[in-house]
């Protein structure tokens, strides 16, 4: 039970690796805020936790609107009486993310919204709550795209601000017993992503998307199921990474940490 007595609020909690997340935490003890857009697949995640006896509230959050985090984190203190995890889940890109020079600034502000201003206001309305419960861990999903050049610019950019974000908090707040690290994964096989790349062939494929298909091939363990982003998640938010803060965790099966090359 690593994380027995805390309190973890999680975004974007309904799918994926925050789901996941979300479901290893209960089982290590905690209570969790599941918060999420989505009213069904939020309140299914919740209805889950619970299902298997862990302790759970969720809270239909817009995370890119100041007040509807405020109401979250409030919600949450309130429901469970302290908050000790704040991870940082929600997030994507979007198909029209494209070159600069052609790209729509609603795309661009959209992006930014979702994935660099929706941590900032979850930590300006979360931090307090952790200074008050004596210290905590937060936890910022960024992505291998952020590491290095990327297609995607805005989803890059804001990937890449999410790193330095995260080392800032490190250093701020660190007297206050707060730690802060981050995890930049590869593919992850989330509903969205086996949507998107499953189920079809290359042919049926953009020529982007087959080269992202190849490199997938060059790199094996650059894939893999929300799960195994949730158990990097748990050691981030628990005691066992006490020495850990500042840190951006590649989980990328090596993407990002050098160049693939045929062997003869």
């Amino acid at each position: 039970m690593k994380l027995a007595g805390k309190v973890a609020l999680l975004t974007g909690a309904g799918a994926g690796i925050a789901r996941a997340s979300a479901k290893l935490f209960a089982r290590e003890g905690a209570r969790v805020a599941i918060i999420e857009l989505n009213a069904e697949t939020g309140s299914a995640a919740a209805d889950e936790i619970r299902a298997q006896g862990g302790e759970a509230l969720f809270v239909e959050t817009d995370v890119t609107s100041d007040d509807s985090v405020r109401n979250a984190v409030e919600a949450t203190v309130a429901r469970f009486g302290r908050l000790d995890v704040l991870m940082n889940c929600a997030g994507g890109s979007l198909q029209e993310d494209g070159p600069v020079h052609q790209m729509d600034l609603a795309v661009w502000h959209r992006t930014i919204a979702l994935n660099l201003l929706h941590p900032f206001l979850v930590c300006r309305h979360g931090i307090p709550h952790l200074m008050q419960a004596g210290g905590g861990s937060i936890i910022n999903l960024g992505s291998h795209m952020g590491l290095k050049g990327s297609q995607k610019p805005a989803y890059a950019a804001t990937k890449g601000g999410i790193t330095s974000f995260t080392q800032t908090l490190a250093a701020q707040y660190a007297a206050h017993g707060i730690r802060a690290n981050g995890i930049a994964p590869g593919t992850v096989r989330t509903e969205r992503s086996i949507k998107r790349w499953e189920g079809r062939t290359e042919d049926q494929m953009t020529p982007a998307e087959r080269a992202q298909l190849a490199i997938r091939k060059m790199y094996p363990f650059s894939v893999g199921e929300a799960e195994h982003i949730a158990s990097i998640a748990l050691f981030l938010a628990c005691d066992d990474s006490r020495m850990l803060t500042g840190t951006m965790i590649a989980a990328d099966g090596g993407r990002s940490s050098y160049i693939k090359v045929s062997q003869s």
